[in-house]
């Protein structure tokens, strides 16, 4: 019998990053977070598709740009669904737009690639062998998936249509995803979970969380709407001391925040990912 799932459908359960150079990105974050990565696609492939993992599975990957893709470097998201093509119907039904797919992705997977109604982007992801990232919340894993909206509200109702998310607002806390019943399924894989939880003081409802909710102002910096990712570290600090002598940059340096010491940092090509430090003495 086979191993239960993490996730459900309305999970994010993947990331990957597009590259101008796939291989020297794998060396930044093998040299960041301790990846060992291996490229999956076959040597006639037109792009690479480096897996990264850490001793617990597969993490992440790092691949280049398909013909026609913005050549940009971003961090994406992918969120478990059961059936990708009746999602994607979903996201055009409530205001957004599907850019690519649905298609299938060899034997791992179907999947698209979508926008919400302010134009960030996301993926869809339908899985078959390919069955998400196995490490996750640990030093050099992902730890959220962050949405940046300029029109929280129409967020909210965006992705409740589509993917059943509700808010939970932890007020200078900020404001979480929340997927009714996650935490139950947390607690079947791993018994314990909400309780533990709670013993760390987390509010009723954070066994639901999913991602988080950051709104951008209106002012300031021209930060367009999009999905970023938050890893997580042993020590920011040091993480962004290495980020730099890797070739990034800090774009927002250590800072304390509730339960977290956190930064934004940038990798060789741009690429912007969070990375936080659990410290529950912040709570």
């Amino acid at each position: 019998m086979s191993a239960p799932d993490r996730y459900i459908p309305g999970v994010p359960c993947w990331a990957d990053t597009n590259q101008p150079d796939p291989d020297a990105a794998a060396t930044f974050y093998a040299g960041l977070f301790g990846w060992q990565c291996e490229d999956m696609m076959p040597p006639d492939a037109t792009t690479k598709y480096l897996i990264g993992r850490l001793p617990g599975g597969d993490v992440a990957a790092v691949t280049g740009f398909e013909e026609g893709m913005p050549r940009q470097a971003v961090w994406n998201t992918y969120i478990w669904v059961e059936n990708a093509d009746e999602t994607a119907t979903r996201v055009k039904e409530a205001g957004g737009t599907v850019l690519m797919g649905t298609w299938d992705v060899l034997d791992q997977g179907r999947m698209a690639v979508c926008s919400d109604r302010e134009g960030a982007h996301f993926m869809i992801w339908e899985p078959r062998g390919h069955r998400g990232s196995a490490v996750v919340n640990e030093p050099g894993s992902v730890n959220f998936n962050d949405l940046y909206s300029a029109d929280p509200e129409g967020a909210k109702q965006f992705y409740k249509a589509v993917f059943g998310w509700e808010i939970l607002d932890l007020g200078p806390g900020g404001q979480m995803w929340t997927l009714p019943g996650y935490g139950e399924h947390l607690d079947r894989l791993t018994p314990g979970t909400t309780a533990s939880m709670a013993e760390m003081g987390a509010p009723a409802g954070f066994e639901n969380v999913v991602a988080s909710l950051n709104p951008l102002s209106s002012g300031g910096e021209d930060i367009q709407p999009h999905w970023g990712i938050t890893f997580g570290v042993a020590d920011t600090d040091a993480t962004a001391a290495k980020a730099v002598e890797l070739g990034g940059k800090v774009v927002m340096p250590p800072t304390d925040a509730p339960w977290v010491r956190m930064s934004v940092l940038q990798d060789s090509a741009g690429a912007v990912f969070g990375a936080n430090q659990f410290v529950p003495e912040n709570s």
